[in-house]
């Protein structure tokens, strides 16, 4: 079985979110570095989605599902809106990740 590369996008959020949290646009914007890994060559996309949303947004990771071609893969906390979110958006994996 060949090497897949799935990339992981949480740090240009975590920049984003430096730079412009709150405000309705920013850059750099994950979607975007997303699109650009899977011209690269990258077979997912991997995208954590914090009960704090430090890094990544719940936007994003709707922008996420409707954009990308590649498998989306969803770490996520075990919390009841991130779980309703997981089941609207339907991410190809998901990983469950304790934050406490």
């Amino acid at each position: 079985m060949p090497l897949k590369l799935g990339v992981n996008i949480d740090h240009v959020a975590t920049i984003r979110e430096a730079r412009y949290r709150g405000r309705p646009v920013g850059e750099p914007d994950p979607i975007e570095a997303a699109l650009l890994c899977e011209k690269a060559g990258a077979h997912g996309i991997t995208a954590h989605l914090r009960e704090d949303r430090r890094h990544i947004q719940d936007a994003d990771v709707r922008r996420l599902r409707a954009g990308i071609r590649t498998r989306l893969n969803l770490e996520m906390a075990n919390a009841p809106a991130i779980v309703d979110l997981a089941l609207e958006i339907h991410p190809d994996i998901v990983c469950l990740v304790p934050e406490r």
